[in-house]
């Protein structure tokens, strides 16, 4: 699909030799000129990127991204690696990271799984056996257990109900299960809510929401807040804030990230990366009307030298 709405659109006129020769330039010797690094990283977009590091190969005969790594330290390293990461397999490496070693990322697995569409899903499955020989839903499985598990596993099979007019007489059911199911059940029927949840469409969904409210006098959030903990109480949570609006979902995750004592980089990064070529505009949209601050003000202030010129700049301006 074409993506109209992020901060970070192809740079012209582009030329790949002459910023792989200004990258090197920037890093050879003692020093590095991490301005021009972050510059040229952060207003070029990602298949841009690419036939950089390609053109810088052919020149030098060195690895960009070793380069990078071996020149840069810290947060800041980091970001501009992700950057440099191929758009088709961002996601899948990021899974594949939270799956790996001791103790799994549950906040990375739900942050993808209930945000990217059916038509994403099955590609980051399709990237993750290619590059990595395993199947990701067994990957997953095994480093998960019980509803949480279960819902993962709904979403991993990508067969949302296509979004083809809605059946009135299904929202009405829909949003009674439900109510059943949370409001009026001693212990919720967590099935139910994984079912309709995971595969029902997405303007299918919207209106059983406002079904529900009408029925119970409750959001859903507020029922799933109640009912449900934990994993699964965040996972039911992001994937009915991303059925509502996934820019809406993407800056609260953001402001999260940054809202008090502490940042958590690896989600910032992640996600200022993984959207800023698809919605990073209506993300800040969402951020201004949200926190009555704007995405740009609150990176500004709880980041520090040339990571943070870096974010500002795949922010790509404010909106005060």
């Amino acid at each position: 699909p074409q993506y109209t709405r992020g901060t970070v659109t192809a740079f012209t006129p582009f030329d790949a030799r002459a910023d792989a020769e200004a990258l090197r330039k920037a890093m050879k010797g003692m020093g590095t000129d991490e301005e021009t690094v972050l510059t040229v990283l952060t207003t070029r977009n990602n298949a841009q990127r690419q036939e950089i590091a390609s053109a810088f190969k052919t020149l030098f005969g060195r690895d960009l991204v070793d380069d990078l790594k071996s020149e840069l330290t810290g947060k800041f390293e980091t970001l501009m690696v992700s950057l440099m990461r191929p758009a088709y397999i961002f996601d899948a490496h990021a899974l594949k990271h939270a799956i790996k070693g001791a103790g799994t990322n549950e906040k990375v697995l739900t942050e993808i799984l209930a945000s990217r569409t059916s038509a994403e899903v099955q590609n980051i499955k399709q990237v993750y056996q290619q590059e990595y020989e395993a199947d990701l839903e067994d990957k997953i499985t095994g480093e998960t257990s019980g509803h949480f598990q279960r819902l993962l596993v709904v979403l991993l099979q990508a067969n949302r109900d296509p979004d083809v007019g809605v059946d009135e007489a299904l929202v009405e059911q829909d949003a009674q299960v439900l109510f059943r199911a949370g409001e009026l059940k001693w212990g919720t029927d967590e099935e139910k809510f994984i079912t309709i949840l995971g595969t029902r469409s997405v303007s299918h969904l919207r209106r059983v929401f406002d079904k529900y409210m009408t029925i119970s006098g409750f959001q859903i959030e507020e029922t799933i807040d109640r009912e449900t903990s934990g994993d699964l109480e965040k996972l039911l949570l992001a994937v009915v804030k991303c059925i509502r609006s996934v820019p809406a979902y993407f800056a609260e995750t953001l402001y999260y990230s940054m809202k008090g004592a502490g940042t958590d980089d690896d989600t910032l990064i992640r996600v200022l990366v993984s959207r800023s070529e698809i919605d990073l505009l209506d993300i800040r949209r969402e951020f201004r009307k949200n926190f009555a601050k704007s995405l740009y003000q609150m990176i500004q202030k709880d980041t520090s030298g040339d990571y943070r010129k870096a974010l500002l700049l795949l922010c790509g301006g404010d909106d005060d």
